[in-house]
């Protein structure tokens, strides 16, 4: 159930005649709702098999004898029966099995950089198409520290700091978030920036044990909307943690949850509170996590409502050749390609 910004006071409030909001109350069981130790590495690398990269060589030269803007491209125009198989394996992967996956990769000395993002658009595409990452149109999102400091309201997002990133669900303060996430490995940190994972059943199954406090994660909460919104528009966007509609989906973004409320001038009630407090906790437990040793030319893909994405902390290199980059991609195939959906 998604709940709009009419009427968000009463929301937040919450009317004593409202209706409470859908709320699964067992726990999930099944490969969704894992745990670090039932899984290992080969649960979640997809190795690009031969005939795979033969026919990216493929395309890769005719790209190169008939070249196109990036976002002409097309899985359709080339001949990728293979490539097609193994992305519809992941695919499988995100929406029935562990809810990600990293393909493992791309081989970027054959290649520059910007080649090396044409393959990835059209191995992304196929599973799902591609759509804006902000109001502005943009499309393909580059993952580098700027220098830029985070401030609520200033429409820096954290991706262009080197700052730890706490789990979360791409663009929870937006009403059409992507399904899918796709991330790139160009270049790696000298230290740090290590690539976390948290299945958002097990999340749940956790806070179980706290039914008033899950009970609150399926009201409504303030979020900092980035500054992603046109200038008569509020910089607010309420939703809830948690939706239950037959699937379980997250919006966990804290750092926007706190940025939302200070933007606001509003202040948390207890409840609310302790039910983020709850949330933080299990974040914080490595049991329930997996690291991700993200190498150059490796693509992770998650369901974006189904895990919970994080990155520590990283010192980059000084050489701005050398320094971190991923590369971003927004995968949605319902909807319009814009930014609002």
């Amino acid at each position: 159930m998604m709940i709009s910004n009419a009427g968000t006071e009463r929301h937040l409030g919450r009317h004593p005649a409202e209706t409470p909001p859908a709320m699964l109350r067992e726990r999930i069981a099944g490969r969704q709702a894992w745990r670090r130790d039932t899984l290992t590495a080969a649960d979640w690398t997809v190795a690009i098999p031969p005939d795979c990269l033969a026919e990216l060589r493929a395309a890769l030269a005719d790209m190169r004898h008939n070249p196109l803007p990036l976002f002409l491209l097309d899985p359709d125009d080339f001949a990728l029966d293979a490539c097609r198989s193994l992305m519809g394996r992941v695919r499988a992967m995100l929406d029935d099995g562990i809810m990600f996956a990293v393909l493992d990769r791309l081989p970027m000395g054959e290649m520059s950089r910007d080649e090396s993002v044409m393959l990835y658009w059209l191995l992304a595409s196929l599973v799902a198409r591609p759509v804006a990452q902000k109001l502005d149109g943009t499309m393909v999102y580059v993952v580098r520290d700027t220098g830029a400091v985070l401030a609520p309201g200033s429409g820096i997002r954290p991706t262009v700091t080197n700052v730890d990133l706490t789990f979360h669900n791409d663009n929870s303060y937006n009403q059409a978030p992507p399904d899918y996430v796709a991330l790139f490995c160009q270049q790696r940190a000298r230290e740090g920036g290590i690539s976390r994972v948290m299945s958002v059943a097990t999340v749940h199954n956790e806070l179980l044990a706290q039914p008033a406090l899950l009970a609150r994660l399926y009201r409504p909460f303030w979020y900092d909307r980035h500054r992603e919104h046109a200038p008569d528009e509020p910089t607010t966007f309420a939703a809830p943690v948690f939706e239950y509609d037959g699937r379980l989906k997250a919006r966990l973004a804290l750092l926007e949850i706190a940025g939302g409320y200070t933007l606001r001038d509003a202040t948390m009630d207890g409840e609310t509170q302790a039910a983020l407090a709850a949330v933080r906790a299990v974040f914080e437990r490595p049991e329930l996590r997996v690291e991700l040793d993200f190498q150059p030319g490796q693509i992770q893909l998650v369901n974006n409502r189904a895990t919970g994405h994080a990155r520590t902390n990283f010192i980059d290199h000084e050489a701005p050749e050398q320094r971190r980059q991923l590369v971003r991609l927004w995968l949605r195939d319902h909807g319009a390609r814009g930014y609002r959906g």
